[in-house]
């Protein structure tokens, strides 16, 4: 398994080094975009932990360039902590978003939540609720929960990106591109309280100002 590390401070190369090979982990590091780059294009990777601010480049740019062509998993690993960068990182499909200064455990076990979701698995159980992935099929206690097409086009979009917080921008783009419809956030906040009334729990978890995640249990 190639875990890649794209960041060009050494103390904090030499201390992921250390914590993942005490959790029997390769980590392979890289200080620039231009190796990375080439090692990318020529190898398999299993997920890209990636700073944003490099000595040659933008880790945006090297995400969207190169990284997402390639359905790579990444999580950005930045000391840039405005709101506007994190829902930049997610809105361009990174896994996951943490700030420096960091908890090396924190970042391990976020690093293996992305590797257990990216285990393709097809159905998702998260207590009472199970969610088909294959199937689009959402049930409670193997009961089929009855959702309108658009409510189940959005209970699969948060399945599908499991962990993952999808930003209220994107649900609405998302909404327009399957219906033609321009809706507003107060719509939205509506969608999501009807389909946690049909679930009749709530594992939806609303993000304050960017967006709505369902977590694994």
């Amino acid at each position: 398994m190639n875990i890649l590390l794209v960041e060009d401070n050494e103390s904090i190369i030499k201390g992921l080094n250390y914590t993942f090979a005490k959790n029997n982990l390769s980590l392979i590091p890289f200080n620039n975009i231009k190796d990375a780059t080439k090692y990318i294009n020529e190898h398999d990777i299993s997920l890209i932990i990636l700073d944003i601010t490099l000595p040659d480049g933008n880790g945006f740019n090297l995400y969207e360039d190169v990284i997402k062509k390639k359905n790579i998993p990444t999580i950005f690993l930045t000391a840039k902590d405005e709101e506007d960068d994190i829902v930049k990182g997610l809105e361009i499909g990174a896994e996951d978003y943490i700030t420096k200064p960091f908890s090396s455990k924190e970042l391990l076990a976020r690093v293996n939540k992305v590797l257990l979701r990216n285990q393709k698995k097809t159905i998702i159980k998260i207590g009472d609720i199970s969610y088909d992935l294959d199937k689009a099929l959402l049930s409670k206690n193997n009961e089929k929960i009855e959702l309108t097409a658009l409510e189940l086009k959005l209970v699969n979009l948060l399945f599908n990106n499991l962990g993952k917080v999808v930003s209220r921008e994107q649900i609405l783009d998302k909404i327009w591109e399957w219906t033609g419809n321009d809706v507003d956030d107060h719509t939205i906040t509506v969608y999501f309280k009807r389909i946690r009334e049909k679930m009749g729990v709530d594992i939806i978890t609303t993000v304050k100002g960017i967006g709505y995640r369902i977590d694994e249990e």
